[in-house]
């Protein structure tokens, strides 16, 4: 899908697409808003999105796309380029766009979902991943599962607490996202900031308090049944 409030840029993108064999366009669109809600119902694999709109800009837009939608962005601002990777943009291209750097961002989009199809199909493979890769200082951190001690969230980042001694790493990511990239079968979310390792609780308090690490979190309302659920069960 293309997204651009020019239609100059949108002629000249849906030019490139027609040209290019592994590609097919499925909608072109000038007016930002109308295009977030055909979005929302028929996501698409690549959204060539231009940052700078009236009424909804592509930056605000790039975080209310559904996730398998992944983005390039298409600007004449060079200042944006860092931007772009605050929000998992794969790609960006600077205007005019040259065929033969659009064709390098497809190149780039296409190494990236056949390395996401094959992580999939690992995952299926296998119930436990070894590690997970979280964007922290505009880098691509490796997190080892078996190191982390508890994860804490403030708004849209999170924390990644250690028993090995290592520092903690900050992430731009949500709770509900860790949460899914987590095995459930491990870790376990027992408060909205919190997510526990459940193998390094080293005991639990009358007042649902958990003393894990150095910390002591207190297992809310809202996750106290699940958490006493999993409790009696290895519980004789």
């Amino acid at each position: 899908m293309i997204i651009d409030d020019e239609p100059l840029a949108i002629q000249l993108l849906e030019n490139f697409i027609k040209r290019t064999p592994s590609l097919s366009l499925a909608a072109s669109y000038d007016n930002s808003v109308a295009a977030l809600s055909a979005l929302q119902e028929h996501p698409v694999n690549i959204l060539f999105l231009d940052i700078q709109m009236p009424d909804l800009d592509g930056m605000t837009l790039s975080h209310l796309v559904p996730q398998e939608t992944r983005i390039i962005f298409t600007t004449a601002f060079k200042q944006y380029a860092f931007d772009s990777y605050d929000v998992n943009a794969l790609d960006y291209l600077l205007k005019p766009i040259s065929y033969q750097k659009f064709l390098k961002s497809i190149a780039k989009a296409m190494q990236w979902f056949t390395s996401a199809n094959t992580q999939t199909s690992q995952k299926k493979e296998s119930k436990e991943p070894e590690a997970i890769f979280v964007k922290s200082d505009s880098q691509l951190v490796r997190i080892d599962i078996s190191n982390i001690l508890y994860v804490s969230g403030l708004k849209d980042y999170v924390q990644f607490y250690f028993d090995n001694g290592q520092r903690p790493i900050t992430a731009l990511m949500t709770m509900k996202a860790i949460e899914e990239l987590l095995p459930a079968e491990r870790f376990m979310r027992v408060h909205r900031s919190y997510i526990v390792a459940l193998d390094k609780i080293r005991s639990i308090d009358r007042n649902s308090c958990i003393y894990i690490g150095k910390e002591v979190i207190h297992v809310s309302d809202a996750y106290r049944d699940i958490f006493n659920t999993y409790l009696q069960d290895r519980t004789k």
